[in-house]
């Protein structure tokens, strides 16, 4: 889809179109406002402002709309409208053995404990073995300091799927 696409979908078409870029409500809201919008950069950067100026709870309304790292029944089930993308992004951890993948399944959970959401990373180009370190790397963080990690995590997610979907 062309910026040109983009500027000219429906309000609900340009609503859908976003949220399966980031799930904040929120956001999606803010970010229609910008429309028309002159180029790819200038989506990115707004999308990236109003992302930071959002509020905690908008960015875990964004979180929901990920499954758990590893997580292949969510990918089918509850994230149909996105599950093509976050596979690509996850595709890793479909190589991974066992032992990995049941380190990533104990970490989720305790991340989701700790934390009240799941544990968000930018996947893309990521091991399995590199998200589990980076899951366990985290785990000790304070909450004040690990919302704002994930906060970012979840923009660099926002970023390559909204070019992704330029690239549509």
């Amino acid at each position: 889809m062309t910026i040109a696409e983009l500027n000219h979908l429906p309000p609900t078409g340009l609503a859908d179109a976003l949220q399966k870029c980031c799930g904040s409500s929120a956001w999606v809201e803010a970010m229609r406002g910008i429309f028309p919008v002159a180029d790819a950069e200038a989506l990115l950067q707004k999308a990236t402002t109003i992302w930071n100026s959002l509020s905690e709870a908008d960015w875990r309304e964004a979180f929901t709309h990920h499954p758990k790292i590893g997580d292949v029944n969510s990918l089918k089930q509850k994230f149909a409208s996105t599950s093509a993308w976050a596979a690509g992004e996850q595709g890793a951890v479909k190589e991974a053995p066992q032992q990995v993948l049941e380190a990533l399944a104990a970490g989720n959970e305790a991340y989701e404990q700790k934390f009240g959401y799941i544990f968000i990373v930018c996947a893309t180009g990521k091991s399995a073995e590199e998200m589990l370190a980076l899951l366990q790397a985290r785990l000790p963080n304070p909450p004040q300091q690990e919302i704002l990690i994930a906060r970012a995590e979840q923009d660099k997610i926002t970023r390559i799927r909204l070019e992704k979907l330029l690239a549509a």
